[in-house]
């Protein structure tokens, strides 16, 4: 029996929903490239007749025509996803392709840096950081081969590659435990991604460890990590230990620090995360936990031109590492005033 048709034009989504298939499966059908069964076309295709699915083949006839350029979106404020785009020049050149890349500014938003990236023909996309939802990128998938840096996604027919926060944020802990500190708190990134695997994170390592970590809001800028030390300093008593959701968040509660008279890492010592270029500087030399750029955009890179040769690789989940620089040390115990 026929499947009642859609009120509205079926799109490419309403297929996979009928057929029981990702939408990137109904994609590489509509598309004849390899990675689907004689089987699966065969029943996708007649799904597709029967809903009066009709693709739009100038879209995919410009998708097609290899224009050997790879989309790249990025958050232009985050330190971390500019290290990054430097690795991902040399990744895609390496498989003859050049990179064409689309800012995510406070002005301009995530949805119109893709719409850049479409517009210019790329026949892949790589999402730093995405913040869209699951079913916006499934969305996006439908449109083009999509891949996630540096967040974890459940979307169907996305990649996701990133380091393992989960992991990273239990090496701050450890790091610091090692060093004698018992009161540590940990300045989480509010809603940007990778936030919650890091509160995950630190929770579990210090509850194995025996030792009680504290959460406090922050956010992933200078001022978010600056507005969550105020808040600490004026509370009874101050952690020994600070672990920041990234280093731009750190840089903010050194800077804090510094403006108040407490010395690092005599009295409080600072974990940042990410190892972006931020962590090195002379002023700073921040510990910090490293994600590996170069595998991170070489795996990106990878991933997205395996997809548009038809091919389905998987989620890449990478180790991180501790970079112990100057701004952790040894437990000695609180000045008496900041008791």
């Amino acid at each position: 029996m026929p499947k009642p048709r859609p009120s509205s034009t079926p799109k490419m989504v309403d297929v996979a929903r009928a057929a029981g298939v990702s939408p990137a499966l109904v994609s590489i059908v509509m598309r004849g490239v390899g990675g689907a069964s004689d089987e699966t076309r065969a029943r996708v295709m007649a799904i597709a007749d029967e809903l009066g699915y009709v693709p739009d083949r100038r879209a995919q006839q410009l998708r097609q025509s290899a224009s050997r350029l790879i989309g790249v979106t990025f958050e232009v404020r985050q330190a971390f996803h500019g290290d990054l785009v430097e690795h991902l020049y040399p990744a895609a050149v390496g498989h003859g392709y050049d990179i064409i890349i689309s800012a995510v500014t406070p002005r301009r938003s995530e949805h119109e840096a893709l719409r850049t990236v479409l517009r210019e023909r790329c026949e892949a996309v790589v999402l730093l950081g995405s913040r869209m939802s699951d079913f916006q990128l499934t969305e996006i998938a439908t449109q083009l081969p999509a891949v996630v840096v540096a967040r974890a996604s459940a979307a169907e027919g996305v990649v996701s590659v990133r380091s393992d926060d989960f992991a990273g944020a239990g090496l701050a802990v450890e790091h610091l435990v090692s060093l004698g500190h018992r009161k540590i708190v940990h300045i989480d990134g509010f809603d940007a991604p990778g936030s919650e695997d890091r509160r995950r994170g630190v929770l579990d390592r210090g509850r194995r460890l025996g030792v009680h970590v504290e959460i406090a809001v922050g956010g992933s800028t200078e001022a978010s990590g600056a507005e969550a030390m105020h808040r600490l300093l004026s509370g009874d008593r101050l952690p020994s230990g600070v672990i920041a959701f990234n280093d731009r968040c750190a840089a903010g509660v050194l800077d804090t620090l510094v403006r108040s008279g407490i010395d690092v890492p005599g009295e409080i010592s600072v974990v940042g995360y990410d190892d972006s270029r931020l962590a090195d500087l002379s002023y700073l030399q921040l510990t910090t936990v490293a994600q590996n750029m170069s595998a991170m955009s070489q795996f990106a890179i990878d991933s997205a031109l395996s997809m548009v040769s038809g091919g389905t690789p998987d989620t890449v989940l990478l180790d991180p590492r501790l970079v112990v620089r100057s701004t952790t040390g040894p437990f000695r115990g609180h000045h008496p005033s900041r008791r």
